[in-house]
């Protein structure tokens, strides 16, 4: 069933794309806040659920302690290496499926829940990949799409006008990588318009707050280091920023640096993330 596909998405996901450190990051640093959405949906033991997009696996543990041994958790995930790390990050008994979400090798009406976190923004058009999501789920099943900033930017307690040309910036920088309009981009925010527009029912919506102030854990520190200052934000914003403007964000995201923020005693950082559930 490991069979692969060469799709490219919205935001240049393929077979080959590699961003599973930056995911492992995330899922450890945002795990409390992922764990309370998870319980929030009240599984019980022996559901079968569908993680689709599951990245590096994290969650599927997760979901696996909800259901017990009587349930079972598959992942699918279309990068090859994000479908490796999974694989060794789970028992045996968890099957991992590399395969696009669009065209999934599963059983129609084979999970009581489909669990998809930051996935269905990348797609060209969310509303045909629920659609396909929905086929996989029994009667009665739930489609929970998870999605990290709702809120469209980090909030970070610094000087508010840098925020703000940091975020735009980012904005900008993805806009030109993927040649896209900023409308191309409204997935991310319009989860529960897609869901209604993909029929469901009894759609509902939380959002839970990733907040963290000084001082920071290990994770925490690794995926704002990493996955933010230097992954997301780094030379690639230095021609969307004035030269006074990178000094100073530079300034702020080197370790080596006395104003290194995630040394400030003052640091406090802020993120969404919101679970939409809904029913066929």
């Amino acid at each position: 069933m490991n069979r692969p596909t060469t799709s490219t998405g919205l935001l240049g996901d393929s077979t080959a794309r590699d961003y599973s450190r930056k995911l492992a990051l995330f899922n450890a640093c945002a795990a409390p806040e992922l764990r309370q959405a998870i319980a929030s949906l009240a599984l019980t033991r022996g559901m079968r659920i569908l993680d689709a997009g599951c990245g590096t696996g994290e969650a599927l543990g997760w979901l696996r302690d909800a259901v017990g041994d009587e349930g079972s958790v598959v992942g699918l995930e279309l990068a090859a290496a994000h479908a490796v790390a999974a694989r060794s990050s789970v028992s045996a008994h968890t099957l991992i499926v590399q395969a696009d979400v669009l065209k999934p090798p599963l059983a129609d009406a084979a999970f009581d829940l489909i669990w998809c976190v930051n996935t269905i923004n990348h797609l060209r058009d969310p509303v045909i990949g629920i659609e396909r999501l929905v086929s996989l789920l029994r009667p009665g099943g739930r489609l929970a799409l998870a999605q990290s900033s709702l809120l469209p930017d980090m909030y970070f307690a610094w000087d508010s006008r840098l925020e703000r040309v940091v975020n735009e910036a980012v904005r900008a920088y993805y806009r030109g990588r993927y040649r896209l309009d900023e409308r191309e981009l409204t997935a991310i925010r319009s989860m529960v318009g897609v869901l209604r527009k993909a029929n469901m029912s009894d759609v509902t919506a939380r959002t839970f707050v990733i907040e963290r102030v000084a001082p920071l854990s290990a994770s925490d520190q690794a995926y704002l280091l990493e996955a933010i200052f230097q992954d997301t934000w780094g030379e690639r914003l230095r021609p969307y920023l004035s030269d006074d403007d990178y000094i100073e964000v530079s300034r702020l995201c080197d370790p080596r640096s006395p104003g290194f923020a995630l040394h400030r005693p003052d640091f406090h950082f802020l993120q969404t993330l919101t679970v939409v559930v809904g029913k066929p």
